[in-house]
């Protein structure tokens, strides 16, 4: 491995907090997309991601390998989830309108929920009641695997894609007096209401 993936792989343990296959091949798979394109890791808003991984836990691991990856981030607001469930994601270069698709190949999710790993999972075993020797070789089979053997890369295709702005103006709700970005306010009368007060009121 190169110093710059071993760097990568140890921020990526220390953000996701945990070692796993997910998490490694989420890394994995965003540097190819970003090799792909052609692109550097999002410091601002370069690049945008949309995961399609849901609520599950290795879905959730692979995204998280996904964002140290790209610097796509929630916080940056670069980044959405489609909650379909997939090992699967569109990494979008934004100044020149180009996109990629990336996913899993499905032999490669089905050997990883087979494991005994992912077994010893399901059952509720926790993280650090694991035997090192069953982490070991597929934590090593992540990083090691050929890229053609685990992802499926569709070809780079346009995409347009249109920046919202960002807003930098706040005020106050008038419920609960709370700055709120005035994008999200809404009047209603003499009054704005923030969204959380606004369903509160609604009900």
């Amino acid at each position: 491995m190169t110093d710059n993936m071993n760097e990568l792989l140890y921020i990526a343990f220390e953000f996701h907090g945990h070692r796993c296959p997910a998490l490694i091949l989420g890394l994995r798979a965003g540097l190819a997309a970003m090799k792909v394109l052609g692109v550097e890791r999002s410091r601002d808003l370069e690049l945008y991601l949309i995961s399609e991984t849901g609520r599950d836990h290795a879905g959730g691991c692979f995204l998280d390998g996904l964002m140290v990856a790209t610097g796509c981030t929630y916080g940056k607001s670069n980044i959405e989830k489609t909650y379909c469930d997939k090992f699967a994601f569109i990494l979008i270069d934004v100044p020149n309108q180009r996109a990629v698709r990336v996913h899993l190949k499905p032999e490669q999710v089905e050997s990883m929920m087979q494991s005994r790993f992912a077994t010893e999972r399901r059952k509720g075993t926790k993280l650090e009641e694991i035997p090192p020797e069953m982490l070991a070789p597929i934590l090593t089979s992540a990083l090691t695997k050929a890229e053609a053997n685990f992802l499926d890369i569709g070809s780079v295709g346009d995409w347009e894609w249109k920046q919202t702005p960002k807003v930098f103006e706040t005020a106050r709700c008038d419920h609960c007096h709370e700055l709120t970005f005035v994008s999200k306010l809404t009047q209603k009368g003499a009054q704005q209401f923030c969204p959380c007060c606004l369903q509160a009121l609604n009900k």
